[in-house]
């Protein structure tokens, strides 16, 4: 007898609703399916983590292409100790550096890594800023438009540009950045705090310029 549409449906219907590590397993198995709703449900936070790294829309299909076909032949090798998403969007970062590091562009290179005691240095001097001035403005309650919010983050370092829209804009958690780039949990904070700073201080210099 035939299936119906409805019926053919339902099997990937209920895939879709399985966690990222049944459907990891099940790909790792040969489910050609289960990765398609992998690829499906991660596609749009790819496009938007390699947005934030990328400025040309060709250049963000064609690392969001070349990481879901490594992350295919990579599967196996994935040993799910990190989160699907955790190591997928590390595919992702490292693909966008390479490619920019193929294209010549000069490389940023991280400060040192940052020890316990200098990042509660940075965040004594966080608190102290706090005392000694308004609390820094709300940067998405400022921006009106994308125009703006590009603006802001023009004026970051790339990598720090790369962090705050991963934290930020993407929501991932501090040690899941860190596990993205390599980097201690410590220099994420740092960055993250210096990039909020930056752009914070732009908005205040506008404010005054405009006799606000």
């Amino acid at each position: 007898m035939p299936v119906t549409g409805e019926a053919a449906k339902a099997p990937r219907a209920a895939a879709g609703r399985e966690n990222d590590r049944e459907l990891v397993r099940r790909a790792q198995n040969g489910d050609k399916e289960a990765f398609e709703i992998l690829v499906e449900r991660h596609q749009g936070r790819v496009f938007a983590v390699a947005g934030g790294i990328l400025r040309n829309r060709e250049d963000v299909e064609d690392i969001a292409q070349q990481v879901f076909l490594k992350a295919y032949f990579s599967l196996k090798r994935f040993d799910q100790r990190a989160a699907f998403s955790t190591w997928l969007y590390k595919i992702t970062v490292n693909e966008c550096w390479d490619m920019l590091r193929k294209k010549k562009v000069r490389p940023l290179v991280y400060e040192s890594e940052l020890s316990e005691e200098q990042a509660h240095l940075y965040q004594s001097t966080e608190q102290g800023m706090g005392q000694g001035m308004a609390q820094a403005p709300d940067v998405s309650e400022r921006l009106e438009t994308r125009q703006q919010v590009e603006q802001w983050l023009e004026c970051l370092e790339a990598r720090d540009r790369e962090m705050l829209i991963l934290k930020e804009v993407q929501g991932f958690t501090v040690e899941e950045i860190a596990e993205m780039l390599s980097v201690n949990g410590n220099t994420v904070k740092v960055r993250l705090f210096r990039a909020r700073q930056r752009i914070a201080e732009k908005i205040r210099r506008k404010k005054r310029a405009a006799g606000v």
